[in-house]
């Protein structure tokens, strides 16, 4: 990693009605609408869609670090991430978040080791951690033995 300070700037282009652009210097455009929800077409990357891929690529990414560290061995992630926003205090905003994740053990994988790396990535994620509202996790991992495979299920809220 970089030394910190780290600084990021991207654009935003867009009229009074429809969709908008936002695009950031080396990246591919991406196309972004309101969805559905708020009366936009649904067919493009909504804010509230993006904040909860966002969430769920840092989980990711953190959780490829703290392994890499830990030497947790894994051979893939799927993490499905949920949001639902409602209305608290006189506010619309994001109320819950939760992201399903289903690791993979490595064969011979140590499944403390990946527990302890869920644990670490849930509590060190910059994105949840920069959010007001909780991000709880809710893991599985699988591993494949002589038995079969084995599922150890646990929560964790950041």
């Amino acid at each position: 990693m970089k030394p910190l300070p780290h600084d990021y700037e991207m654009e935003l282009t867009g009229g009074p009605q429809g969709y908008a652009t936002i695009s950031a210097a080396g990246m591919p455009d991406l196309t972004t609408a309101p969805p559905r929800e708020f009366d936009g077409p649904g067919d493009a990357w909504s804010p509230e869609h993006l904040l909860l891929a966002s969430v769920s690529s840092c989980f990711l990414f953190t959780f490829r670090a703290v392994a890499k560290a830990s030497q947790a061995a894994f051979l893939d992630v799927d993490a499905r991430t949920w949001g639902q926003v409602s209305r608290a205090g006189g506010v619309t905003r994001f109320t819950e978040i939760v992201v399903r994740a289903t690791v993979t053990a490595a064969p011979g994988g140590d499944i403390g080791l990946l527990r302890r790396a869920i644990d670490k990535t849930t509590t060190h994620c910059l994105v949840s951690s920069s959010l007001a509202t909780p991000v709880r996790v809710e893991a599985v991992v699988h591993t494949a033995g002589a038995s079969g495979t084995v599922d150890e299920r646990f929560k964790r809220t950041a």
